[in-house]
């Protein structure tokens, strides 16, 4: 599959830009591209690991489930929406947005690269998300989110989620969710009554 989006095919062109970041649905077919994503999983997935206590060196010592989605995110996030944020034609930070079920989707390993924080790479990415969501017509975004992860958590409480009754069996995440705003007709949405 040529120029392969995770997920639906579209436009490499900016779906939200703030303050010098940009953020555009990944080509994940495309060897910058793909060699971003993959570095930003690994950086996310080893950092996670570290802070549940595990002792990982490094990507190899991941659990193999981790480790496909940096050998092949293609393959490991199809049917998702992988959005990369840049600044300046650099890779800044990522997240996944998967595909709906019932109007409910979910973002998932959002990461910003360490020296790209405090710019705005976070919010920019998870609005983009949420924009991209509604105009697909869902109608919210959930999450989930280590309770040690304060900064994120501040992060999606500013941009609107709130914590909900948790759907998750892991006793340390905790679970957000943000309604969405009916697309508007014209503008890509589906129109709702």
């Amino acid at each position: 599959m040529s120029q392969h989006e995770a997920g639906a095919g579209s436009s490499p062109a900016p779906a939200f830009v703030r303050s010098g970041v940009a953020v555009r649905p990944a080509l994940l077919d495309a060897p910058a591209d793909r060699d971003a994503v993959a570095a930003m999983l690994a950086d996310y997935l080893v950092i996670t690991e570290r802070e549940k206590g595990g002792r990982v060196s490094g990507a190899s010592a991941l659990p193999e489930r981790y480790r496909r989605e940096i050998e092949d995110p293609a393959a490991a996030l199809a049917g998702t929406t992988v959005l990369i944020a840049e600044g300046e034609g650099e890779p800044l930070g990522m997240v996944v947005l998967a595909a709906p079920d019932l109007g409910r989707c979910e973002v998932k390993r959002l990461w910003t690269l360490p020296a790209a924080r405090g710019r705005g790479v976070g919010a920019s990415l998870i609005e983009a998300a949420c924009e991209l969501a509604a105009g697909r017509g869902d109608d919210v975004v959930a999450l989930t989110v280590w309770r040690w992860r304060e900064g994120a958590r501040r992060l999606y409480a500013r941009l609107g989620f709130v914590e909900v009754d948790s759907w998750e069996a892991r006793a340390d995440l905790v679970c957000y969710a943000r309604a969405l705003a009916p697309a508007e007709a014209g503008r890509g949405g589906r129109e709702r009554s």
